[in-house]
């Protein structure tokens, strides 16, 4: 093509680009927040950025993150919508799919409208629903539900586990059978509740109620359970399913097998179950519950486990679970001091610290590719949910969405240097080698000289499209015919 100078709103020069499947060094020129040329030598632009000496990567997707909602406890994250995705920013993720939580007597169209607002008014990067269903009723799923994933809402969350949120198998099944009608994907949390309420009981019982017992009481064997139903009950239907926050090797074994005989079962992890193990759990008084998510962190063993996951394609991504409660009687502690390990909020943040944690800890070691690690944080999560036609990749035709990262570069995890609102992180102190100093959104600069470049709301909503990334599976032995036998007609599930 043609250039002369200031075609370009932005050029990104003298990089190296990876993407999920090659490195290469060109320029990147911008126009209207979409890339429009990707060569050698373009001219400058308008605004030109040097990324000499940086790596220049598809912007992240965390697809699971908990931003200014309400938890079934009642616990309001001490995350809203401008400090949750300004924290994503800076860390280098781009987009961002929270949850629209459904708590019981409250209706989907008006969950999704107040999470919309709050969004449309704070948020500093682009955003997507996912949406926590926790009472599928006649309307939810003949009316509600297929309008919601029509307009863009093409995955939907649901529990195993917490009293106020749990579905039973029954309504599991609805749901799977709808989302294999209207083209959706739906994440599972697997824990087997009522395990975990047995074995809490007998601990409490037995004045066991420090945070270290939240990881006694949440057993490996109660994900492993949990995980097995939800893929049989996938099975049953012939509709993929989503496993989140997969924390044991046994589970990572179980999706495993599952995949290997054609279950289109598919699993992220995240950062607490590589760089967390229940260790970190077992400190004096309550200290320990700033590290008490479910499922928790388990032990080395389990770490193993979920890189090698990470390394196989078992466990295809990589996201936060952003839970941010902080440590006091408004998140963590809702009982001071006499809080017990079943009062206390679940959940750990890490929106700003995912992707440097696997880039220092993966690249930056050889444990990753570069190009693995682009997949994890990025690539996959938009061939899962619907946003590969704009999202999770650097070519001509996509949103201008980039980080540039400087490899060499050293940080030592401290509280004072992050920008959400929970006050601690469980990384305190941990070095890092490797940080997006650049962040780029629709051509935007978001982030630069570790300062904000962008106002409150100046973020957009992406509908997303159906899922894009299943399995390549073969037809599993002994495959149910009960699809046909009761007229469940899904979607054409396309494989990659």
């Amino acid at each position: 093509m043609t250039t002369s100078d200031h075609d370009f709103d932005v050029t990104v020069r003298g990089g190296r680009i990876s993407t999920d499947s090659k490195t290469f060094e060109a320029d990147i020129g911008i126009k209207d927040g979409v890339i429009v040329c990707i060569q050698r030598n373009l001219p400058p632009g308008r605004c030109d950025i040097d990324a000499a000496g940086r790596w220049v990567l598809p912007g992240g997707i965390d697809s699971h993150v908990h931003i200014e909602q309400r938890s079934g406890m009642g616990m309001m994250c001490a995350d809203d919508f401008y400090s949750g995705t300004v924290a994503a920013a800076f860390g280098g993720t781009t987009t961002v799919i929270p949850f629209a939580a459904q708590h019981r007597g409250k209706k989907i169209p008006e969950v999704i409208a107040d999470y919309a607002q709050l969004a449309r008014e704070k948020a500093v990067i682009d955003y997507g629903f996912h949406l926590i269903l926790s009472d599928p009723d006649e309307v939810a799923l003949t009316q509600d539900l297929p309008k919601a994933i029509r307009e863009g809402i093409t995955s939907l969350k649901v529990y195993m586990t917490y009293e106020q949120l749990k579905l039973s198998d029954y309504q599991l099944l609805d749901v799977l059978a709808l989302a294999g009608a209207e083209g959706a994907m739906v994440m599972i949390h697997a824990e087997n509740h009522d395990m975990i309420r047995w074995i809490a009981t007998r601990l409490l019982e037995r004045g066991h109620t420090a945070p270290k017992f939240h990881a006694v009481a949440h057993d490996p064997l109660v994900e492993a359970e949990a995980g097995h139903r939800a893929i049989v009950m996938s099975r049953l239907i012939d509709v993929p399913v989503l496993l989140v926050h997969v924390a044991g090797a046994e589970t990572v074994e179980l999706i495993r097998s599952a995949q290997l005989l054609g279950s289109k079962v598919h699993a992220e992890s995240c950062p607490q179950y590589l760089f967390l193990t229940e260790d970190n759990i077992d400190l004096p008084r309550v200290e320990g519950a700033k590290f008490c998510c479910s499922p928790p962190p388990r032990d080395v063993r389990s770490q193993e486990a979920v890189w090698a996951g990470f390394k196989d394609g078992t466990l295809r991504l990589y996201s936060s679970d952003h839970a941010p409660y902080r440590f006091d009687e408004s998140g963590k502690l809702p009982n001071g001091e006499a809080t017990t390990f079943k009062e206390m909020a679940n959940g750990v943040p890490g929106i700003e610290l995912r992707m440097p944690l696997l880039f220092s800890e993966g690249v930056m070691t050889g444990r990753l590719s570069i190009q693995e690690f682009v997949a994890l944080t990025s690539t996959n999560h938009a061939r899962m949910y619907g946003l590969s036609h704009c999202k999770g990749d650097i070519a001509v035709g996509m949103d201008a969405d980039l980080a540039l990262w400087n490899p060499e570069r050293e940080v030592t995890v401290d509280t004072t240097m992050l920008h959400d609102n929970v006050g601690y992180t469980p990384y305190q102190g941990k070095r890092l080698r490797g940080w997006p100093e650049v962040v780029m959104s629709r051509g935007r600069v978001v982030v630069q000289d570790n300062t904000l470049q962008v106002e409150r709301g100046s973020g957009q909503y992406i509908p997303r499209r159906s899922p894009e990334a299943t399995l390549p599976v073969k037809t599993a032995a002994g495959a149910t015919r009960l699809p046909a036998l009761l007229g469940l007609k899904g979607k054409a599930w396309p494989t990659q």
